[in-house]
């Protein structure tokens, strides 16, 4: 299945993708239907023809979760980014946060502070939970994977490197489009291990091209290590990392200055069109 959150006059509601048409499967967004137990079967079987529905085409899809209780990101695991960043090959995944207010809709505006002058792009496959995990291993980790969604994980990078610590270069307020939709494992080559495409461009020049089967730590190693420190709830969110690529790796140096249109898209999930807008002093 495809899914999202779709907004509609004014609210959200939890969409399923039914050819041309977004089926409402009853609830207000990904984030309560993950929820609910017997989420994947009860979407699944919402009829098309006697629910409301709304035409695919120029929908204004809200992020798949809107308010998660957690956005886990993992940095350095492309073997290829790593060796364009200058570092070595790490033994354990490299975590850092963001939170409900960074995420954007897949076609909004990304909000360029006006405090950085090295805004860069990152597209990321990001795993969305489906079930509740706390030290899951295996199966159970497996099954903690409602589907997967595409990230561009914007970053301040003269922020980000002020200190050791990345979180103050990720968290920016309306900077991190995430969606269209969550795709459901069954539906990917690889399943909860997907090897799929991965690309972003800039103005229509490719900046990042590479296959998520590259990934040092998978969907499930990652699912394993982060349930080990915090629980995970259905709808948390855990972006997978970046390939090579990026504008602070390149020579010279190119970054967001404002009016760029940026797309980010995965094989068989989708893809964010957003443009670079300044954000408001205000």
């Amino acid at each position: 299945m495809k899914l999202a959150t779709l907004r509609v006059d004014g609210s959200t509601r939890a969409v399923r993708l039914d050819g041309d048409r977004l089926v409402d499967l009853g609830a207000a967004d990904l984030g309560e239907l993950l929820s609910q137990g017997g989420w994947a079967a009860n979407a699944a079987a919402v009829d098309a023809s006697a629910a409301r529905t709304y035409p695919a085409e120029g929908a204004d899809f809200a992020p798949v979760v809107p308010r998660p209780s957690k956005v886990v990101c993992v940095g350095l695991n492309y073997k290829n980014h790593i060796q364009e960043m200058g570092r070595e090959l790490p033994q354990y995944p490299t975590l850092f946060a963001k939170f409900a207010d960074c995420l954007i809709g897949a076609t909004d505006e990304i909000a360029r502070p006006e405090e950085t002058t090295e805004f860069d792009w990152e597209v990321e496959l990001a795993v969305v939970i489906g079930a509740p995990a706390r030290r899951a291993r295996g199966a159970e980790a497996e099954a903690a994977i409602a589907g997967f969604t595409v990230l561009n994980d914007i970053t301040c990078r003269d922020w980000q490197f002020r200190t050791r610590e990345w979180l103050q270069g990720k968290m920016w307020d309306s900077s991190t489009p995430v969606g269209p939709y969550v795709v459901t494992p069954d539906e990917l080559p690889g399943g909860v291990r997907p090897e799929l495409e991965v690309r972003l461009s800039v103005d229509g020049e490719v900046m990042q091209h590479d296959n998520t089967g590259d990934l040092l730590f998978d969907p499930v190693a990652l699912v394993e290590y982060v349930s080990t420190v915090v629980r995970l709830h259905p709808g948390d969110i855990i972006a997978t990392g970046t390939p090579g690529g990026v504008g602070h790796a390149r020579d010279p140096k190119r970054y967001l200055t404002g009016g760029e249109r940026v797309v980010t898209e995965i094989q068989g999930i989708g893809r964010l069109e957003n443009t670079v807008a300044e954000e408001s002093a205000a």
